[in-house]
């Protein structure tokens, strides 16, 4: 049986049913899709109920460490890489 969304570290239910709307249903499934997809599926889908809050927490969660603690740098390089994959799809 594949890990529930709310067994990774730094995600709960709030997530977890959010990402269960844009068919991200285990931790598998978002670890295939990757942080900044899903997270971009969420914004698209949830508008501003999703804050990058949301990046940082499914980034850290797939590498099992406290959002809380992820380094600026890594913030920025998830910003790039969202910048990036919006504009390949404009």
């Amino acid at each position: 049986m594949p890990d529930k969304i709310e067994s990774l570290r730094n995600l709960g239910p709030y997530i977890a049913r959010r990402l269960a709307e844009i068919e991200v249903r285990d931790a598998h499934e978002l670890r295939i899709m990757g942080a900044v997809e899903a997270y971009a599926r969420l914004k698209f889908r949830f508008g501003s109920e999703i804050s990058l809050n949301a990046l940082w927490a499914m980034d850290a969660a797939l590498t099992n460490v406290d959002c809380r603690h992820l380094p600026n740098d890594g913030k920025r390089e998830l910003r790039d890489m969202l910048e990036h994959r919006s504009k390949g799809r404009a």
